[in-house]
Parts: structure tokens; sequence; C-alpha cells
């Protein structure tokens, strides 16, 4: 059922432990502005690309990173609504409550977005 290639899983938590680590880094250094630009770096999707370049090539390279990329675009217009309502939410219900109902939204508008533009 999952066929993974190890070292795309290794690649996966190399660039994403790797940028989580960096912003948070940055984050204590010069301030949660800065810490977030970095927490936004597409590490997740650098090792997906990666990882399928490993797995795939040509035409086939070609089609699998275009659907990836496809979802990359719906993740990330979900994550914008999420960042801006975790900044409302947090300030109103506390870090617990207001990042549990950012994160919802997120698990809302991800698929919403999703079949809105690239439908069933």
């Amino acid at each position: 059922m999952f066929d993974i290639d190890p070292s795309s899983l290794f690649l996966r938590f190399l660039f994403g432990g790797s940028a989580v680590l960096a912003s948070t880094l940055i984050a204590r250094t010069f301030g949660g502005k800065l810490g977030g630009i970095f927490a936004a770096f597409p590490a997740v999707y650098l090792a997906a690309v990666v990882g399928l370049s490993l797995e795939y090539k040509g035409n086939e390279l070609l089609s699998v990173t275009e659907q990836l990329s496809k979802g990359a675009l719906v993740g990330m217009a979900a994550d914008i609504c999420c960042a801006l309502a975790a900044s409302c939410f947090t300030l109103r219900y506390g870090w617990k409550k207001g990042l549990a109902y950012a994160l919802s939204l997120w698990a809302l508008l991800a698929p919403l977005i999703y079949f809105t533009w690239f439908g069933f």
C-alpha cells in the first residue's frame, strides 16, 4: 500500500526538520515575525519534489510533479487563511483554543479550495 523509497523519507525528515530548527533559531534571535517567514519555507514540498525525482523519470516525473504542485497551491492558500485566523483566534481565545480553531479552519478550507479549483 505504501511504497515509499526510504531515501525519499529521509529527505523529507532532513528538509522538514532543518526548516523547523532554522525558523525556531531565527525567531529566538531576530523575533517572531522573521521566524514566521522562515516557518513558511516550503521544505516539505522541496523534499517531495526531490523524492519524486528519485522514483520517477521523464514525462512521468513531470506529471506527478504537476499534481504535487497543484496540491501545494491548495495547501498554501489554506495556510494563509490559517495563519490569519490564528493571529485573530489566539488573541481572542488563547493559544490552545485559538490554534485548534485555526487548524480546524485549515482542515475545512483545504478540501473546499481543492474541490472549488480542481473539481471532483
